[in-house]
C-alpha cells in the first residue's frame, strides 16, 4: 500500500500562513521568516531554492511560538535596521523602520559636516548609534542605558557590526542628577525615548513581550520629554542637534517643551507621512 508522501516545504508555508492568520496580519510573510530560520537560509534562498524540501522538525515549534503573539523578531533573534543585522530579545525594544526616520534626519543635517562626537540616550539594542557611526566613519559613539540586558545586546551588536573600537557603552539614567557630568559634549543626540500613554490599546506582540520601561511614559506618555528635554543644554555642543522620536500625535507638545528651554525646533515625518522626529538645536 503506498503512503502519502511527506508535505514540502510550500505546503507548510500554506499551512502556517492559514494557521498564524488568527494571530498576525503578516501570516504568510511571518511563516517565510521562520522557515527561513529552521533551515539556516535567507527567505530569498527559502523562495529560490527549497520549496519542495522537506520541512525541517524545529519549524512546528516556532509556529507556536508566534501563536502566542511572540514577536518573529524575538523568536529568530534577528532584526534588520538601516540595512544592519541586529541581535534582539525580550531585553530591548525591537528596532522599527519608522525608527529610520531619526538617523535619515540626521543624515541630511550633516551633510556638509560630520558629526564627531554622538550619544544615543536608552540605546537598547543599540540600532540608533550603530547605524549613526556607520554613516559616519570617523565618528565616535557613547549608547547608554540603564537595563544591564540593554547593555549587553548594544555591546554585542557594535562589537559584530565592527564598530565596538567607536562605541562605548555604558549604564546611566537621564533620570538621575549628575549622569552626564563627564560625557562632555556632542554634535549629535538620538534619543527614542519611552512615549506609549499608560492607557494606550498596544497590540499583544508588544505589550506581552517587549519591555513596559522602555515603552511606558505616564498618561500623556510624555513623562521622559519632561525631563529629558531640559537637559539637551548640556549635552549639545555648539552647533549641535538633537534627533527625538515621538508618537505621531506628540509633536507639537515636544516641540513647546522645547521651545520653553529656549531650543528650536521642527517635526519630521515618517515614510507614512505621520510625525516621527522632532530635530532640536540651540
Amino acid at each position: 500500500m503506498s503512503q502519502n508522501p511527506p508535505p514540502t516545504i510550500a505546503q507548510a508555508l500554506v499551512e502556517a500562513a492559514q494557521t498564524l492568520a488568527a494571530t498576525s496580519d503578516t501570516a504568510r510573510l511571518d511563516a517565510e521568516v521562520l522557515m527561513a530560520h529552521a533551515l539556516g537560509v535567507s527567505r530569498s534562498d527559502l523562495v529560490l531554492r527549497h520549496m519542495r524540501d522537506s520541512v525541517p522538525a524545529t519549524f512546528a515549534p516556532l509556529v507556536a511560538r508566534r501563536m502566542t503573539h511572540e514577536p518573529v523578531a524575538y523568536i529568530t533573534g534577528h532584526q534588520e535596521f538601516w540595512g544592519l543585522d541586529f541581535l534582539v530579545g525580550p531585553e530591548v525594544l525591537i528596532p522599527r523602520g519608522d525608527t529610520e526616520t531619526l538617523v535619515e534626519a540626521a543624515e541630511t543635517a550633516f551633510t556638509a559636516r560630520p558629526p564627531q562626537r554622538i550619544i544615543d540616550l536608552g540605546t537598547g539594542s543599540g540600532a540608533l548609534l550603530c547605524a549613526a557611526l556607520s554613516i559616519w566613519p570617523g565618528a565616535q559613539g557613547i549608547g547608554i542605558d540603564r537595563s544591564q540586558g540593554a547593555l549587553a545586546m548594544a555591546r554585542a551588536n557594535a562589537n559584530r557590526l565592527g564598530l565596538g573600537q567607536r562605541a562605548r557603552i555604558i549604564a546611566a539614567d537621564w533620570h538621575t542628577p549628575g549622569w552626564a557630568r563627564d560625557l562632555g559634549r556632542f554634535d549629535l543626540v538620538l534619543a527614542n525615548p519611552p512615549y506609549v500613554e499608560t492607557s494606550a490599546d498596544l497590540d499583544r506582540s508588544v505589550v506581552d513581550h517587549e519591555p513596559h520601561s522602555a515603552l511606558f511614559a505616564g498618561a500623556e506618555g510624555l513623562d521622559d520629554y519632561r525631563v529629558l528635554v531640559p537637559q539637551l543644554g548640556d549635552l549639545l555642543a555648539p552647533d549641535g542637534i538633537a534627533m527625538i522620536e515621538i508618537g505621531w500625535t506628540q509633536g507639537e507638545a515636544v516641540c513647546a517643551l522645547a521651545r520653553q528651554g529656549g531650543f528650536a525646533a521642527q517635526v519630521h515625518t515618517d515614510l507614512g507621512g505621520r510625525p516621527r522626529a522632532v530635530e532640536i538645536t540651540a
